[in-house]
């Protein structure tokens, strides 16, 4: 496969089902085909999102998991170009360990997408033990999207009859202006110049505490010194990508906080929240940092979680 795809994963469930109609527009923006992958093992308990028919057997002498790994992404692929008949679409299923298959299917995409079950009408992801270790583990983002009536991200319409225009929510960047890494900043630039969105970029910081001391508390204008100095460092680091994409209507947020904490509240009305996540080599463990671990619980948008070294 060609990297220049955008992949989804399905398993037949509703968060799944999301997932794939949520890359379909993103391919579409991008201009990129998208790939349906679903990857199978024989049954399990919890592993198949399919009706028990109560036979070993189907159609054809094929076991009744091969039989729904074979329907289940061909059946999303079928209501994918009904939706979107312009929009090439491939569709794989492969044999093997979801996770496995997954991250090997990462390598080749330019965004991997992945279902989330929602929590409740704010209450954002459950990322469970398939999504966490591809997350933790891939070297392409990945996107989370959870289910419901409708997309966090997809356009709203202004305006009636020929008049209409589309408009999508602004896209929100969680950035770290301690390791202010080119690859999340790009992707968010990106994803905000294709939807014809805004970007808002969301920095927190904290005054620092030494010894009990706090000395903005001391001394109020420290601490609106400080909140100058880190409001001018993050035009700084904007101001490259700002010529790179002129048409992106940036928004500066430099905010005092836990940064997850404003980042979930800034998904409310956002169409992409995105978070970066530092690439580590080990080869046991799910550790993507606690920013973007409590972004992935509790945030209302879809989020794209982009690698960095």
């Amino acid at each position: 496969m060609s990297r220049r795809l955008v992949i989804a994963a399905v398993d037949g469930s509703a968060e799944s089902r999301a997932a794939a109609r949520w890359a379909a527009r993103e391919a579409l923006l991008r201009g990129l085909p998208l790939h349906i992958v679903h990857a199978w093992q024989e049954w399990s308990p919890g592993s198949v999102h399919a009706p028990f028919t109560g036979a070993d057997t189907a159609p054809g002498g094929t076991t009744v998991t091969q039989h729904w790994a074979e329907r289940v992404p061909r059946d999303v692929a079928e209501r994918l170009r009904e939706d979107h008949p312009g929009l090439r679409i491939g569709v794989e299923q492969v044999f093997g360990r979801p996770v496995e298959v997954l991250l090997a299917a990462a390598n080749e995409a330019e965004v991997l997408v992945l279902g989330s079950r929602g929590l409740g009408a704010l209450g954002g992801f459950l990322a469970g033990s398939v999504s966490m270790p591809v997350i933790a583990h891939a070297e392409r983002p990945v996107v989370l999207v959870r289910a419901g009536e409708r997309a966090e991200d997809e356009p709203r319409y202004e305006g009636g009859g020929e008049a209409r225009r589309v408009r999508h929510l602004d896209v929100v960047l969680g950035l770290d202006l301690t390791r202010p890494c080119d690859e999340v900043i790009e992707y968010a630039f990106a994803a905000a110049a294709a939807r014809g969105a805004g970007l808002r970029v969301v920095h927190g910081w904290n005054t620092p505490i030494m010894s009990g001391y706090e000395p903005a508390a001391a001394d109020p204008g420290h601490g609106v010194a400080m909140g100058l100095r880190e409001a001018s460092a993050l035009t700084d680091a904007l101001r490259p990508w700002r010529g790179k994409f002129p048409d992106v209507d940036v928004k500066e947020q430099c905010v005092v906080g836990r940064a997850a904490d404003h980042l979930v509240d800034a998904s409310k009305d956002a169409s992409l929240l995105v978070v970066g996540r530092r690439v580590r080599r080990a080869a046991l463990g799910t550790r993507i940092g606690p920013v973007t671990h409590a972004v992935l619980h509790h945030a209302a948008a879809p989020v794209a979680v982009v690698p960095h070294l």
